[in-house]
């Protein structure tokens, strides 16, 4: 190799090694702000697209970075590659998702939103999963004449990717605060079939996430308390978890058995 392009390699690597390091996960610099707007801005005949055909879960990475110029792909690359123990954040990693799983496909869930009945997005779920879910389910509607919907199943890690960066704001641009409420890439329990997670969602469209005492005090939860571990679901985040992760009602995970 000639010294010139060993200069370009190392040039390379120190230039992205120092983008990488000056990001701020405490609150994001006003330039970031704006990168991130524009990777969002980028992302969106892609995720606009992908939302039509109703894949949008199996979103690939190479896909998510396909738009972008050099200089945003390396900015993007900061937030792939957060260190969920510098963010306080203490639930393993599960590992990068992929875009080739094979799932059952959930249509047709509609549920009501300010009184009008909508459609859910199709939702993917590992067939075992899906069996135990619907078997819950009807167990539930036995006993309380209410059931909950499937408002998130599997997701891969472009998808998480993706949610994680677009979800920066609604956290004042804080990664650390950020990692609070939405698992980095390679920690979502959404993106690991074998310990698949459900994001529920009841008939009136009260899924929690902007205020989890309002899911937390619907009798479906309570009856999920009582008897998720009956068919192998257990909940993820729970109030005296000390693995740095927001009190999620909604978010149940499945205990596949040995």
């Amino acid at each position: 190799m000639s010294k010139f392009l060993s200069f370009i390699f190392v040039f390379i690597f120190l230039f992205n090694a120092s983008a990488l390091a000056q990001i701020d996960i405490n609150r994001l610099s006003v330039d970031d702000v704006n990168n991130v707007e524009i990777l969002l801005n980028k992302f969106a005949p892609l995720i606009k697209e992908r939302r039509e055909k109703n894949n949008l879960a199996s979103l690939a990475l190479d896909e998510l970075y396909a738009p972008l110029t050099d200089s945003q792909r390396i900015f993007l690359k900061n937030f792939e590659n957060l260190d969920a123990n510098a963010l306080s954040v203490k639930i393993p990693y599960l590992g990068i998702a992929g875009s080739n799983e094979k799932f059952v496909i959930i249509r047709g869930q509609k549920i009501k939103d300010k009184g009008k009945l909508q459609t859910l997005p199709p939702q993917f779920l590992p067939k075992d999963v899906n069996q135990s879910y619907t078997q819950m389910m009807d167990a539930m509607q036995k006993d309380l004449g209410k059931h909950l919907y499937v408002e998130s199943g599997y997701r891969s890690s472009a998808y998480q990717l993706y949610l994680f960066v677009g979800s920066l704001k609604n956290h004042n641009y804080s990664i650390r605060e950020t990692a609070k409420f939405v698992a980095l890439p390679g920690h979502s329990e959404h993106g690991c079939p074998r310990q698949q997670a459900i994001d529920f969602v009841n008939e009136d469209g009260i899924d929690g996430q902007n205020n989890p005492k309002f899911f937390e005090v619907l009798p479906e939860y309570a009856w999920l308390t009582k008897n998720a571990q009956n068919f192998n679901f257990a909940l993820s985040y729970p109030k005296d978890s000390n693995d740095g992760i927001a009190f999620e009602p909604w978010h149940w995970h499945y205990n596949r058995p040995h």
